[in-house]
């Protein structure tokens, strides 16, 4: 019989069996031992297996991030199974167009309002549940709602990278983590998101941007932790850092994403735009390829971003469309470009990406807000997308130095007769959109900053066109508007001063009550204020939340005897509150909405909310 010896042999790390069976003689007959099943090593004692384990990590990490997203898409499906059924979910998938038949859109006029009592308290009691967390802190720029999102996939990421795993000898566990947010910050950092399809029209990639960022900062954490911990055993056990391929490709792996992300912060946008895009561009493609030479573990979290990254090219070169179109220096501060040929693939509040060919500039393209409502639901009649850029930048100064140089020579030659000046531009998109619907509100109030007005205006177009002109197609509910305008000088509202008195005249003699207000913050030229019907031009700087306490305010007796229009206010038909402009006029929006809903929500019938910062 076979007498096996166990010999034991103590390692300073682990512990390591040998079994020694000695060789038996020839015919000897081989007998089962009666000693049991060998010895196991105690979990304690065997070496950790990165490659076994922290895959599995990385599935949970995905996991985790994929149910968040799902519970979004579910806690969503109303809103856009509303919004497919009215036309808005798909409109502008495939990009700006124009009807080559005849238009034949007559008008209906204005018809009766038939309240949602019991839709609106339904919505009513979620918009106020919801509204503690658009609170929002002016320095962070996030809202409280947006914060919570944030922290809670950092604490997934490092809870990933550190749960039982001897992170300084073996660092592999942050590079795995590292690797599964390639899907994460590609998803959320495309134009055309598979996701913001889902999430319904208001949920453009603009909105998912700071989860785009905060999403490559969680990478940068998981790669920075991997790369210094190897750097670290490298030193001690003296190893080279450089020279064999993993270790060079990591280290450049590693310092492109810290380029990335430091060429990425608000400053640099803000002051460099171009010198961040065409970093950034070439920065993620830099850490593609240099990542995948760095460990073949990266292959298979590379292959989804890839396709949505492709799927994204290819529906943006869907939406390309090369345009003729005419510019309009309004004054040294503001120039209109119409595009021609317009008339429907958009929703009002979307932007689109506009290059013009002019002076060489061919190749910078910037995002302007559409301001008006397309062809069919809108009060201007004209079949052209209008777009206002505003002197900011030198880009937009450039333009407005050519259209008023170009127009003041043709007006020298033989086409002086010529409105603005003909160019050819470029379009793409068009992208973003209102996250709320109007016409399901009573009460709507529209407040802008300075530039901002394009976004309000183009809402306020179609609301006024769909509750007038088309007589309440979707039974829209809108009684009552009030514009909000903050600009700094009176010279400012001849931007929009003949879109303004078009949309106060095509609610005259109607039920709907539309009120202008426009705030200058600087005395100058006041003789230069045109005449809007339905106006008020005051110098002062508006506090938006006595503004909001006083839109909401039921009127005195009183009023409702000279202002019949005002008879309905206060009876809980919710109201809907949209402002776009600087960051400061947004985050005090938000503010003052998120303390009015808390307060007077229930009783308003619920206050919806839709902020558009102009920053980037």
């Amino acid at each position: 019989m076979l007498q096996p010896h166990l010999l034991v042999v103590q390692a300073p790390l682990r512990l390591t069996f040998i079994v020694l069976f000695p060789r038996h003689e020839e015919g000897d007959r081989p007998v089962m031992s009666s000693y049991g099943t060998p010895p196991t090593i105690p979990s304690a004692l065997q070496q950790y297996n990165s490659y076994v384990v922290d895959p599995i990590w990385q599935r949970r990490f995905s996991a985790i991030w994929a149910a968040f997203a799902g519970v979004a898409i579910l806690l969503s499906l109303p809103h856009f199974i509303r919004s497919l059924r009215h036309g808005r979910s798909l409109q502008g998938l495939f990009g700006i167009s124009e009807s080559f038949a005849a238009q034949r859109y007559a008008t209906i006029g204005d018809a009766q309002v038939k309240p949602r009592t019991r839709k609106r308290i339904i919505s009513g009691i979620i918009e106020t549940a919801s509204s503690f967390f658009w609170l929002s802190l002016p320095a962070i720029g996030l809202t409280l709602g947006q914060m919570c999102l944030v922290a809670g996939y950092l604490v997934a990421v490092i809870v990933c990278i550190t749960t039982h795993v001897p992170l300084v000898t073996n660092p592999n566990r942050a590079g795995f983590l590292a690797l599964a947010q390639f899907p994460v910050v590609y998803l959320l950092g495309t134009k055309n998101s598979v996701l913001s399809l889902l999430l319904g029209p208001g949920n453009g990639y603009e909105r998912l941007n700071f989860l785009h960022r905060w999403a490559g900062r969680g990478m940068l954490i998981g790669g920075v932790i991997h790369g210094a911990l190897w750097i670290r055993n490298h030193l001690i056990y003296d190893l080279p850092i450089l020279g064999q391929q993993k270790e060079t490709s990591g280290v450049a792996a590693l310092g492109v994403l810290c380029g990335i992300t430091l060429l990425s912060l608000k400053p640099v946008r803000y002051y460099f735009y171009q010198f961040f895009f065409v970093t950034h561009v070439l920065g993620y493609v830099a850490y593609t390829v240099t990542i995948c030479y760095h460990t073949e573990y990266a292959y298979p979290w590379v292959y989804a971003p890839l396709g949505l990254y492709g799927l994204d090219m290819l529906m943006r070169l869907l939406k390309y469309r090369i345009k003729d179109a005419t510019l309009v220096p309004v004054d040294e501060s503001m120039t209109v470009i119409h595009v021609h040929d317009c008339t429907k693939g958009w929703q009002p509040g979307q932007h689109v990406r506009l290059r013009v060919f002019f002076s060489g500039r061919v190749f910078e393209s910037h995002p302007l807000t559409i301001m008006n409502a397309p062809s069919p639901v809108s009060c201007i009649s004209s079949q052209t997308l209008s777009l206002a850029a505003k002197v900011k930048g030198d880009w937009t100064r450039a333009l407005n130095t050519y259209a008023t140089a170009e127009q003041a020579r043709l007006q020298g030659s033989e086409k002086g007769e010529q409105s603005g000046v003909p160019v050819q531009v470029m379009l793409d998109g068009p992208y973003g959109g209102c996250g709320i619907d109007l016409g399901e509100y009573e009460s709507a109030f529209l407040i802008a900053g300075g530039s901002g007005a394009t976004f309000t205006l183009s809402l306020l177009d179609e609301i006024v066109a769909r509750c007038v002109k088309l007589g309440r197609p979707g039974g829209e509910v809108t009684r009552r508007i009030e514009f909000v305008w903050c600009i700094k000088s009176y010279a400012a509202i001849s931007w929009h001063a003949q879109m303004l008195t078009d949309l106060a005249g095509a609610v005259a003699d109607t039920s709907l009550d539309l009120h202008i207000s426009i705030y200058v913050t600087c005395l100058c030229n006041p003789d230069a204020v045109p005449t809007i019907p339905n106006s008020d031009v005051i110098l002062a700087r508006p506090a938006i939340g006595d503004l909001l306490q006083l839109f909401v305010t039921p009127p005195a007796q009183s009023e409702i005897s000279e202002q019949p229009k005002l008879a309905w206010v206060g009876v809980g038909g919710g109201v809907a509150v949209c402002a776009a402009g600087p960051e400061s006029l947004t985050t005090e929006a938000r503010n003052a909405v998120a303390r009015l809903s808390l307060t007077r929500g229930l009783e308003l019938g619920g206050v919806g909310l839709h902020t558009e910062t102009y920053a980037l």
